[in-house]
């Protein structure tokens, strides 16, 4: 009993924090419908302006006032003001967009704002970590994670208060039904909505500074983390309870340490299963409590039907002889590029360049299941590794041709691809992001970090093909390979698009009930179009992976997954052409902001445009190419020429 204490103590503190992050989350998402996925990069630029004001020797108690009292609720009424207030009526994959875009634009910004190398040792909020001040079960009980547990107490207990025996508590508790009912009794939602980030915002600026000295070292990707277990006990409140949440953090924060006490030291379980469990756990909340699902994959608003339809995209607005223009233009534009690549273009473009179509191969994956069937994904990037790592394995073990291993690629991540779809049959929306976000963590952590698939760190070694008497050695060999898989995965999309098997995920997409009467199987349909979607990711992935002839774990991180969501929604997910020019846009501007010569901080732009993009997103949710699209068609329309709407 006394090893059982001892083990579960040091998971006390943790437990508060991830208490905290998820009773922010809740009050966000019960109050806007948005899922606030940056919460963990709210955290991080509070714990980074209190870390800068402290080191410039301002008092605790001024740093803290400036960082979380002012600053972060500063920073939600911006991001509320600026964003979130467009999205509350949104689909699901609006939202999600502009959530990313500010996971990843919130800390570039900051960082920006406050540049410099590593900040060691972050101070105390409250009590000093260095002094001990008393023992339970054996373990010493330090100031900072005394305070923790007594702030995150408090602050719970606030809450709960407020939301059951105030007026503003009952506002914020309507406004998550239905803003609209809220606005026809009076009520400003608008403004209440605004209030709610700026209260949730405080609570993940509290947790960001409570939290800085555990980690030693303040980087934004230990806060990203963190947001793990702040969904998992968000979940365990059903979305609802704040009681609950707090129970279900300090619950996993005991649980997270006893894993670490009881599994075997050094092993990759205790290194890879311990940051992987909150997801696991979420995983299984999602799938065995019914509430919690049919909370996260439909909408209660009883006014959600009255809202009018998305407009029609510009490619369904085209009259015959502009849609021949528009292909005619586009076959040009290709044969130049490809010519040029092979003739005048420098080798480290072309090499550049030919990541860009591999990485627009994964692209088109998300096409397929996003764009065409309305599935959403947070694991492509873990597709790409299984293709990738399959394809070296195979090459370096077995001494199969790179170009049969690309294949072989495909089916082995079509396979994975099924399995992860396997919890799709019960969850969509946001349940089933969150889903396979889950199974992305686990690969990071756990799957690709045994040696027979990706070899933790050290990677695995991916040759150029040989083909006979062509060897694609060369960067332009190679870059002429990859425009042929290219346009055979190309091929393989528009066929599903123009098949009956698009017809029927173009209705899964409008509607699943409305699907399934009409006899579509939606359980079939999933399955087939996930599979598929794995396969083609895992293509692109081996694909990158012999471009760059070795790849580890970190060259397919789940954080690349939520990159891709963002930067090929935000040019166009709904098209082909809207994959290729999310890779070549892509990989030109991080080629650019990342030149030697330039200042360090410049790559922080590239994360800048990403939030731009989200923001530009939820104004044109079909995307920066159909945007412009529509733009040309309505011009033209306005000229006189004749558009037919199609059918």
């Amino acid at each position: 009993m006394s090893q059982f204490l001892s083990y579960a103590t040091p998971g006390l503190p943790y437990g508060c924090v991830f208490a905290l992050l998820g009773m922010g989350l809740v009050l966000t998402y019960q109050t806007s419908g948005v899922f606030n996925l940056a919460f963990g990069a709210q955290a991080y630029a509070s714990a980074l302006v209190f870390y800068e004001c402290v080191a410039n020797g301002w008092p605790t108690w001024a740093a803290f006032l400036v960082a979380v009292v002012v600053g972060a609720p500063l920073l939600g009424l911006v991001m509320d003001r600026g964003l979130y207030r467009f999205v509350r009526t949104k689909p699901v994959l609006v939202k999600l967009v502009a959530a990313l875009g500010m996971l990843i634009a919130i800390p570039a910004v900051f960082q920006f704002a406050f540049p410099g190398g590593n900040r060691y040792n972050p101070p105390s909020l409250w009590l000093s970590p260095s002094i001990v001040y008393f023992h339970l079960a054996g373990d010493p009980i330090n100031g900072s994670e005394l305070s923790t547990v007594i702030l995150t107490a408090a602050v719970a207990l606030g809450l709960s208060l407020m939301f059951h025996f105030t007026q503003a508590g009952l506002r914020m508790r309507a406004i998550a039904e239905s803003p609209g009912m809220v606005e026809l009794a009076g009520i400003n939602a608008d403004r209440v909505g605004m209030a709610s980030w700026m209260l949730s915002s405080f609570l993940a600026g509290l947790a960001g500074v409570m939290l800085a000295p555990v980690f030693g070292d303040l980087q934004p990707l230990n806060f990203t983390v963190l947001l793990v277990a702040a969904v998992a006990a968000a979940a365990a409140g059903s979305l609802r309870s704040l009681p609950y949440t707090f129970l279900g953090g300090i619950v996993l924060g005991l649980l997270e340490e006893l894993l670490g006490g009881y599994l075997p030291s050094g092993h990759v379980l205790s290194s890879g299963l311990r940051p992987g469990l909150p997801f696991v756990v979420l995983l299984g909340l999602l799938l065995f409590l019914p509430g919690l699902r049919r909370r996260w994959t439909r909408s209660d608003d009883p006014l959600a039907v009255v809202r009018p339809p998305p407009a029609p995209l510009a490619s369904a607005t085209r009259s015959p002889s502009l849609r021949r223009t528009s292909r005619l233009g586009t076959t040009v534009f290709c044969l130049a590029f490809v010519v040029s690549c092979l003739t005048w273009v420098s080798p480290n473009w072309v090499f550049n360049l030919s990541q860009a179509l591999a990485l627009a191969i994964v692209f088109l994956s998300l096409v397929l299941l996003t764009g065409m069937s309305g599935q959403i994904s947070l694991c492509q990037a873990a597709f790409a590794g299984v293709g990738a790592f399959t394809a070296g394995q195979l090459a370096v073990h077995f001494n199969v041709s790179i170009l049969v291993g690309m294949l072989i690629a495909g089916v082995a991540a079509g396979a994975v691809g099924a399995v992860v779809a396997l919890p799709a049959l019960r969850l969509g929306g946001l349940a089933l992001a969150l889903a396979t976000l889950a199974f992305g963590l686990l690969a990071d952590n756990i799957g690709f970090q045994y040696g027979w698939s990706g070899n933790g760190e050290s990677g695995i070694s991916i040759p150029r093909p040989v083909l006979g008497p062509v060897n694609f050695a060369g960067d332009r060999a190679f870059f002429c390979l990859t425009v042929v898989v290219l346009g055979l995965c190309i091929g393989v999309v528009m066929a599903i698009r123009r098949g009956t098997t698009g017809r029927q995920l173009a209705a899964l997409r409008g509607s699943e009930l409305a699907a399934a009467s009409i006899g579509i199987n939606p359980r079939r349909a999933k399955i087939l179009v996930f599979t598929l979607s794995a396969a083609i990711a895992g293509v692109g992935g081996a694909v990158y992976g012999s471009l760059e002839t070795s790849v580890s774990a970190s060259d397919f991180n789940t954080l690349l997954s939520l990159v891709f969501v963002v930067v090929v929604a935000t040019v166009g997910v709904y098209t082909v052409e809207g994959a290729v020019e999310a890779g070549l846009a892509y990989v030109v501007l991080s080629t650019l902001l990342t030149s030697p010569g330039l200042p360090a901080a410049w790559a922080n732009i590239l994360e800048l445009v990403f939030g731009a993009g989200a923001i530009a997103y939820v104004l044109h949710p079909e995307g920066a190419v159909e945007y412009v699209k529509r733009l040309v068609v309505e011009h033209l329309a306005r000229h006189g020429t004749e558009i037919e709407v199609l059918a």
